[in-house]
């Protein structure tokens, strides 16, 4: 699902306009909250999820124009835990700002040792003191998708039965996917597994994967240096898969071959997907996580 800027606003706004009412503006940082947003709002709000294809929109970094976009928009829809810098950088308005993580914020998980590395034209970059990919606990998701849904209500309380509705559905998605990754992780019964970057915390904590992630590109040939670590981890922690967020190089995978590793890929769909939605890529994720059992 593409949230195409102009042919949303259009849609939404003739669905609404004939009551008086414009849709409700809202822009998220990414494409998760985008996708939950469009769920529960339709056909009341217009979603926007400005970053290009090709970023990663947790470290991307918006021009000026688009920030003023965000500033102007009817509801900002945050992930928290530390997602996005570029929004602690900048004056959002506080009473349309929607931190959609706060709810378990207690339980956001502290990364050790990060890492600086450089990937795609975000430039250099490290993945902070706390893990952000708290969607990839489903549980989460629908704890999110929850806050969206008590913001629209105060946004627009004459719409309340369908955002509920709405979100209903969505939720009821969301949990079939957690029940699935709960039985998955229950199979693997701590089967040990490699992760290629560190953003499988969440996923890892909820459905007890036994899980050594390492900092490595899809997309990038692994240094020297990365392959002995990987070698040296591979002595203590004996994985024979590892889990890639995109499909890695065929010089990568042939090489890990050679260690008796086979790679898969569970896609975090932090960006819009080239095809499907949300849910279809994280079922195609958890089908993946299938084949090894």
């Amino acid at each position: 699902m593409r949230f195409i800027v102009p042919i949303v606003l259009l849609i939404a706004g003739f669905s609404t306009m004939a009551h008086g009412e414009t849709a409700l503006n809202v822009y998220a940082v990414n494409y998760p909250l985008a996708y939950f947003a469009e769920r529960i709002g339709t056909p009341h709000v217009a979603v926007t999820f400005p970053a290009p294809p090709d970023t990663d929109p947790a470290f991307w970094s918006p021009d000026q124009d688009t920030i003023r976009q965000y500033q102007q928009a009817d509801l900002i829809l945050l992930n928290g835990a530390g997602y996005a810098k570029w929004t602690q950088k900048v004056s959002l308005p506080m009473l349309r700002t929607v931190d959609t993580s706060r709810r378990f914020r207690d339980t956001l998980i502290n990364i050790e040792d990060s890492v600086t590395h450089s990937h795609g034209p975000e430039g250099d970059h490290s993945h902070g003191d706390i893990a952000f990919t708290t969607w990839l606990d489903f549980s989460q998701a629908a704890q999110q998708a929850e806050e969206i849904l008590v913001a629209f209500i105060k946004k627009r309380p004459q719409h309340k039965e369908v955002f509920t509705q709405n979100y209903e559905a969505l939720a009821q998605d969301l949990m079939d996917l957690d029940e699935q990754m709960l039985e998955v992780g229950k199979r693997l019964d701590g089967i040990a597994l490699f992760a290629s970057h560190p953003i499988y915390h969440y996923l890892a904590r909820r459905y007890l994967l036994n899980l050594e992630m390492v900092t490595w590109e899809p997309d990038v040939s692994p240094s020297d240096a990365q392959w002995h670590h990987l070698t040296e981890l591979h002595r203590d922690h004996p994985a024979k898969w590892m889990i890639w967020e995109g499909e890695p190089l065929a010089s990568s995978a042939r090489r890990l071959e050679e260690m008796n590793i086979t790679g898969l890929v569970f896609s975090p769909c932090f960006s819009t997907p080239t095809s499907g939605d949300f849910i279809t890529v994280m079922k195609e994720n958890i089908a993946h996580l299938e084949g090894i059992l």
